[in-house]
């Protein structure tokens, strides 16, 4: 049981970490490296005689058991079609969830590598390919477990949870009219996604989660993957003016329409789902608060400049929803 007044991943100590990896089988060298995560919290943990591994504990009361393995078993199914994604090891006993104490953890090989270089055009083309690739394997069924991105969850929720107890006071009406204004753009351009297909994505497919090496992509930390459309998984791979960014998904889509159809209309959903991007990402630090990791790591987000800043943004992101969305060229129309 936590003692009052500590968080739960104070018992991750040095000697938790080693006795969780060593149940599995393994001898620890002592060697313990902290990762960058704070969702979760990861290692680097050195093994006798053979290369370290990377020990992921859960977040406790986040996702469910049953979730988690869901998240693992696409992860496999990745594999098995051949695609460079780094998936837990299945351990001695055919699993790949053990319990430590209140964590679930799971082990990882080591990959080494750099963020891919988005101003490559080669580099854009190669992610179209494995991205694609990706998304044919996730529209063969639909997670069980897992959510979905929507307006409700990622949007709505995340206001409310700011509402009341981060926003200055001197703020929130203006927050309060803007938000308001986003939501009602947000539910005109997504609204249930019915009109949109929803297929397993990465969910969170940022350069800091792909590692380039040897000319090829590792995509790793599939934590957020989710159900949502194809285009959750692209446009974070976009940036710059407007030029550039059509530039950047003309090549992508070249190498994405090899192996799986990219559908033009869900170009309408980029800033849609960047603002809720935007709104979940601010929710996310306030209900994580509590985490002595997130005082210590992010000081400037419960103060009011950065909330003037915040809703200068939002301001920014509802003119950009009322923007004509990107476009193909017609020969990449299918």
């Amino acid at each position: 049981m936590t003692a009052p007044n500590t968080h739960p991943f104070d018992a991750l100590t040095p000697e938790f970490i080693m006795d969780a990896v060593e149940s599995q089988g393994y001898l620890c060298d002592g060697r313990i490296f902290a990762l960058n995560s704070y969702e979760n919290r990861v290692y680097q943990v050195g093994v006798e005689g053979a290369d370290p591994l990377i020990a992921k504990f859960y977040r406790p009361n986040r996702w469910s058991r049953e979730q988690i393995l869901e998240e693992h078993e696409f992860c496999y199914e990745l594999v098995e079609a051949e695609l460079p994604v780094v998936a837990p090891l299945r351990l001695s006993d055919g699993g790949t969830l053990p319990q430590a104490g209140e964590f679930h953890f799971s082990l990882f090989p080591r990959k080494g590598g750099h963020a891919p270089e988005l101003d490559n055009f080669d580099s854009l083309l190669t992610l179209g390919r494995l991205l694609a690739r990706i998304h044919a394997v996730g529209a063969v069924k639909p997670f069980q477990h897992r959510p979905r991105i929507d307006t409700q969850s990622f949007g709505r929720d995340a206001v409310a949870l700011v509402q009341e107890q981060f926003v200055p006071s001197e703020l929130r009406a203006s927050y309060d009219s803007l938000t308001r204004d986003l939501l009602q753009a947000l539910e005109e351009i997504i609204g249930d996604g019915g009109d949109y297909v929803y297929i397993r994505t990465h969910g969170d497919c940022h350069v800091g989660n792909m590692l380039w090496r040897d000319d090829a992509a590792h995509f790793v930390d599939f934590d957020d993957t989710r159900m949502a459309p194809a285009i959750q998984d692209l446009w974070m791979l976009l940036s710059g003016d407007r030029a550039n960014r059509t530039a950047q998904l003309v090549e992508i889509i070249e190498g994405y329409n090899e192996f799986y159809d990219f559908r033009p209309s869900e170009l309408r959903l980029v800033e849609a789902l960047r603002t809720l991007r935007m709104l979940n990402y601010c929710a996310w630090l306030a209900s994580r608060w509590s985490d002595p990791a997130f005082p210590r790591n992010f000081p400037w987000f419960n103060s009011a400049r950065y909330w003037g800043d915040h809703i200068l943004e939002l301001r920014e992101q509802l003119a950009a929803l009322n923007e004509e969305p990107l476009r193909l060229p017609s020969y990449q129309v299918r």
